[in-house]
């Protein structure tokens, strides 16, 4: 029969065990409350480590001492009873959700153990057996509870929980930052209190419909979030917000859109360009026709020739544009760097002039080739100059830019260098970031310079950047020269027989037919013409045309449909047509040039192009 003074001991033991939250100090407090029970017998307890070895024996002094291990450890297994020369070793387990994970053991000495004793070395482990599984749960819980806080934390999204009242009830870290708050200090406080008050309004509609699938645009600064709301348990306005940091997706999705209007831009170019190439070509060829031998009156001549210069120099802004333009193959080749600087500037002198910007070019003689795309490596070019006058202009005054070509180790260097206002080293150290600029929103990405900076390398070479505030800046394009020569160009042609030649022109252009006529009748050379395709495919395959010279754009048929109609009607009269076109910026158009084995001219051409085009005629085989 346990006594009141035992039970009260017990009690006591009991509640003692809810404030210790360490394994260790629960056994060791065992130990010390079966001493408390058995006052004159040795006690002990021990926990065992992950093999299910003995760690800690806690003995009282005496003899008994070193006879413990062996019960400690032979009762792991459950209670036994094992008899020594001192006395009767009684021994128990103390078990966690049924598995032990330590013993205690009593020395009773001088009489048989009795039913008491048992009970009373049960009861006692039984207690720390129960605190012990109430202290693995309780760390079970607070493990997961840190790891719960360690996920959210590191997920890119802000969290933060609010209750009915409006308050903020937890967050992660995201949210803290996003807040500029520590995570202890939003627990409690209103949520209204902690966001900008610019997002209440926002916040608030996401709030009032949880769940429902409903996104808010916020703004912070340069920052661009989409906030979400969503139930969470049982009481009905509870609410998790979600906060996504949409900035850098944004910024892409406006360089996708800025590269969807380049392309379409770059289709309204070809249409122009064909357009512009047409009059064009009609005006070069008069004014070649006018002052390649005609009687034409003194005073006129140089009004004349200067209609052909102002023509030719249009042509040449539109062959620029095109080239820009044109879809390109991203095929190295070997590339001379003056001609393809020549073409960026004219592209951009005049937009240069209205932005009061003087472009000068310095080319050093004897530059050795590189292998290039020369659309991409012009591409850098181009944005290193717009981004030149744009720090120009961010200065309020006129400037100067000058892009100096000079030899580099085994290649060649390229300096565009502007008086504009410069940059802090803190600038300079982050333009080649992704998504780093220094211009107003929406008037830049912070793509370009990254994008050049990765075009250059591709290339095999290197962009650098030289700068101090007030001082401008200079950006070397550094780039290894060509392992492989530029070709020869062709010899040109001798001058055409003055044998004449039957000559079949279509072109739904009339002005261009007028002066092919003119100009082709006056080399001596008989010519019909057609102002379309259908017609112009009655006439060659009925007739024996030396040459067929034919447009690809024209209605009825084009120029293609022309030919492969041909072909079957008339295949000898098909292996003698020219294609002429003035839109050579669809991949398309030039695919199928280049698939034929005929020559074809750019227009607007040259009447000197037209004559070569007529020796080639005179001289390949019939």
């Amino acid at each position: 029969m346990i006594d009141a003074v035992t039970l009260r001991r017990l009690t006591e033991f009991s509640r003692s065990l809810l404030a210790i939250r360490e394994a260790p100090q629960v056994a060791a407090r065992l130990g010390e409350a079966l001493r408390g029970v058995f006052p004159n017998a040795p006690v002990a307890t021990a926990l065992v480590d992950n093999d299910r070895a003995i760690l800690m024996p806690v003995a009282v002094p005496g003899a008994a001492a070193a006879g413990v291990k062996p019960p400690l450890e032979a009762a792991l297994a459950g209670p036994i009873e094992t008899g020594t020369a001192e006395g009767t070793w009684l021994a128990a387990p103390l078990t966690v959700n049924g598995t032990a994970i330590g013993s205690a053991a009593v020395l009773i000495r001088g009489h048989a153990p009795a039913v008491l004793d048992r009970v009373l070395l049960e009861a006692h482990l039984e207690a720390a057996s129960l605190a012990l599984e109430h202290l693995a749960r309780e760390t079970a819980h607070e493990d997961a509870r840190r790891a719960w806080e360690r996920m959210v934390d590191a997920v890119p999204y802000a969290l933060c929980l609010v209750d009915v009242n409006g308050r903020a009830r937890r967050a992660n870290r995201a949210f803290a930052e996003l807040v500029h708050a520590p995570t202890t200090a939003i627990a409690g406080r209103p949520w209204l209190a902690l966001v900008p008050p610019a997002w209440g309004e926002g916040l608030a509609a996401a709030l009032a419909a949880p769940g429902s699938g409903r996104e808010v645009q916020l703004r912070a600064g340069a920052r661009t979030f989409a906030v979400s709301a969503y139930r969470i348990g049982p009481a009905p306005g509870d609410a998790v917000l979600v906060f996504e940091d949409q900035t850098d997706r944004r910024r892409l999705q406006d360089q996708l859109i800025q590269s969807e209007k380049m392309s379409a831009i770059g289709q309204l170019i070809a249409g122009i360009a064909h357009d512009l190439n047409n009059p064009l070509a009609s005006v070069i060829g008069f004014a070649d026709f006018l002052l390649e031998g005609r009687d034409v009156p003194p005073p006129l001549v140089e009004p004349v020739r200067v209609i052909q210069q102002e023509a030719e120099r249009a042509a040449n802004i539109v062959r620029n544009l095109l080239n820009f333009a044109r879809k390109q193959d991203h095929a190295r080749r070997p590339t001379e760097l003056e001609p393809l600087l020549n073409a960026t500037l004219t592209l951009l002198r005049t937009q240069m002039v209205s932005r009061r910007v003087d472009l000068l070019l310095d080319m050093e003689p004897g530059l050795p080739t590189i292998d290039a795309d020369a659309g991409q490596i012009q591409q850098v070019f181009v944005n290193l100059i717009n981004n030149a006058a744009h720090a120009i202009e961010s200065a309020g005054r006129a400037g100067r830019i000058v892009i100096r070509a000079r030899p580099w180790r085994d290649g060649v260097a390229v300096e565009v260098s502007d008086d504009g206002p410069g940059m802090t080293p803190e600038v300079a150290a982050q333009v080649f970031e992704p998504f780093f600029t220094t211009k107003p929103e929406g008037q830049g990405t912070g793509l370009g310079l990254s994008i050049c900076q990765g075009i250059v390398k591709e290339h095999g070479g290197r962009l650098v950047l030289s700068t101090a505030p007030a001082q401008g800046a200079r950006f070397t394009v550094e780039l290894p020269r060509s392992s492989r020569g530029v070709p020869a160009p062709l010899p040109a042609p001798e001058p055409a027989s003055t044998a004449p030649l039957r000559i079949l022109v279509i072109d739904d252009e009339p002005h261009i037919l007028h002066y092919m006529r003119a100009t082709l009748e006056t080399w001596g050379h008989a010519v019909e013409v057609a102002s379309d395709g259908e017609a112009g495919l009655e006439l060659a395959a009925a007739g024996t045309f030396d040459l067929i010279l034919s447009d690809l754009r024209m209605p009825r048929l084009t120029g293609r449909e022309f030919f492969e109609a041909l072909k079957q009607r008339n295949p000898e009269a098909a292996g003698r047509v020219v294609f002429s076109t003035g839109d050579t910026v669809h991949g398309d158009t030039t695919a199928f040039l280049e698939s034929q084995a005929h020559p074809f001219l750019n227009k607007p051409f040259s009447l000197a192009e037209l004559r070569a085009l007529l020796a080639r005629a005179v001289a390949a085989p019939t």
